[in-house]
């Protein structure tokens, strides 16, 4: 118990819980209804949590596109059940909900409904920690008087935290930039499961020296690192953990809530929460799991994927990329294309691999894998190496740039904030989706994903004959 009480000044742990969304976006493929969520959401608000992670990411994608759910109806649902806990979402910056980098007024509107519908939280990032990114949404978060919970992508070069980028200073200065814009709260978003507890007790214990602010970690259960995790955070005097309800806990997803509260009992960072309350909230979710074990992998024993801590790929990259490679009928190079993929992030200047540029380096791996170096190159990935999506945390290699440089007319690379380069873009898709949009939640839906947001809401509308299935 000594770990626990050197410290006078310790305080309860508080939690988040993110079942509603990362939890079945880890297990489920983001596949959860919202019909699914009402009978546990009421019960959810009285356990006392710190907050409700239940939007943004990729539901708003695939609840439009797949379940044929209005994303925004689902907030105004939730918020109608939860009155007492705040509301999180977990937002990419620039990129939204979305892939891509979207104007300023698009990115402004957005946030403004997102407040006025009931987010109380917003996890902000960007998947290259280009914090020039975030500034938009941290403009508007702040004027509406939310929370604006600053996050770094956690990554690694080696095994271990160190070596010449991602090392405690690197944290460290993320941290003091995010604090001088006006974040609420810090947190370290360990997407891949990949931070040790050794490294997860020294980057919070000087995270705790150095910044002011709360620190919240977020981590995945994919290498199975992430309770033992949680505990040497715990002793470094971490404020906040994120955890799952134990049926959408584990395997990709986040720690189970359970035995941590069990753990705790007792101790100066006991968080009080009521165990039977708790179990009592998972036998409800447990009804509604044979809805989705489709979903759920299956193609293996192990809950755990060892192989992470060495190409450090996060779980939703790997579908992403054996589907990819299914289509292409090359299923067999996956292992070849798992060596690549390291090769091609450190050619691409060694970003995080989190969404949406994991996307971009899977499938460049891919190509490089199945038709020869950078031989065939996606729009993204160009874009990716010309700045449009940021800097990356290191230089991109020079024969990278040369060889887009040469089928993009010589164009240079831009140095700039990305945002500032696009053309206002509200008032167009106003006008592009006068004939079906009727809110403004529906403008927005259109102006963030035009193709699939056209379809759905003629489906929403009953402008289109509605498939068989919501699912495609």
């Amino acid at each position: 118990m000594d770990n626990f009480t050197r410290h006078n000044d310790y305080r309860p742990l508080r939690l988040q819980d993110n079942t509603l969304r990362d939890g079945h976006q880890s297990l489920y493929a983001t596949r959860m209804r919202t019909e699914d969520m009402i009978p546990v959401a009421e019960k959810m608000d009285e356990v006392g949590f710190w907050a409700m992670e239940v939007w943004g990411g990729a539901t708003f994608d695939t609840m439009h596109r797949y379940l044929a759910e209005d994303p925004w109806d689902r907030l105004k649902t939730i918020k109608g059940y939860v009155r007492k806990t705040p509301l999180s979402m977990l937002i990419r910056g620039q990129n939204l909900v979305g892939y891509r980098q979207y104007p300023d007024d698009i990115v402004r509107a957005f946030v403004d409904k997102a407040c006025d519908l009931g987010i109380d939280v917003f996890r902000v990032f960007d998947a290259l920690n280009d914090l020039r990114n975030l500034e938009t949404c941290v403009e508007r978060i702040i004027a509406n008087g939310k929370h604006f919970q600053g996050t770094i992508c956690y990554s690694l070069t080696g095994r271990h935290l160190g070596g010449e980028l991602y090392n405690l200073s690197y944290y460290v200065e993320k941290c003091r930039e995010l604090e001088s814009m006006g974040a609420h709260s810090i947190c370290i978003k360990d997407m891949a499961g990949l931070m040790s507890p050794y490294d997860a007790y020294n980057l919070v214990a000087i995270l705790k020296q150095t910044c002011t602010l709360p620190i919240h970690l977020h981590t995945h259960y994919t290498s199975g690192m992430a309770s033992m995790t949680y505990l040497k955070a715990i002793e470094a005097d971490v404020d906040i953990l994120d955890t799952c309800l134990a049926p959408f806990a584990m395997r990709n997803s986040m720690p189970a809530v359970e035995p941590l509260v069990v753990t705790l009992q007792g101790t100066p960072r006991d968080p009080g929460l009521n165990l039977r309350n708790i179990l009592r909230i998972g036998y409800l979710l447990e009804k509604t799991a044979p809805k989705y074990r489709q979903y759920l992998k299956t193609n293996k024993l192990s809950i755990l994927d060892g192989d992470v801590l060495v190409h450090q790929i996060p779980g939703g990259m790997i579908s992403n990329l054996v589907h990819q490679l299914e289509e292409m009928k090359a299923l067999d190079r996956q292992e070849e294309v798992y060596a690549e993929i390291p090769v091609t992030r450190r050619e691409l200047g060694s970003p995080p691999l989190v969404t949406p540029i994991s996307q971009i380096i899977a499938s460049q791996a891919v190509m490089n894998v199945l038709f020869g170096k950078y031989r065939m190159m996606s729009r993204q990935l160009k874009d990716l190496v010309l700045g449009y999506y940021g800097k990356t945390p290191y230089p991109i290699g020079p024969d990278v740039i040369a060889r887009v440089q040469k089928t993009s007319g010589g164009k240079s690379a831009i140095t700039g904030r990305p945002a500032d380069y696009l053309e206002p873009g509200m008032e167009t898709a106003r006008q592009r989706s006068a004939n079906l949009a009727q809110t403004e939640e529906d403008i927005l839906t259109y102006a963030l994903f035009p193709t699939s947001g056209e379809q759905f809401l003629k489906l929403k509308y009953n402008l289109a004959e509605k498939p068989d299935t919501a699912e495609e």
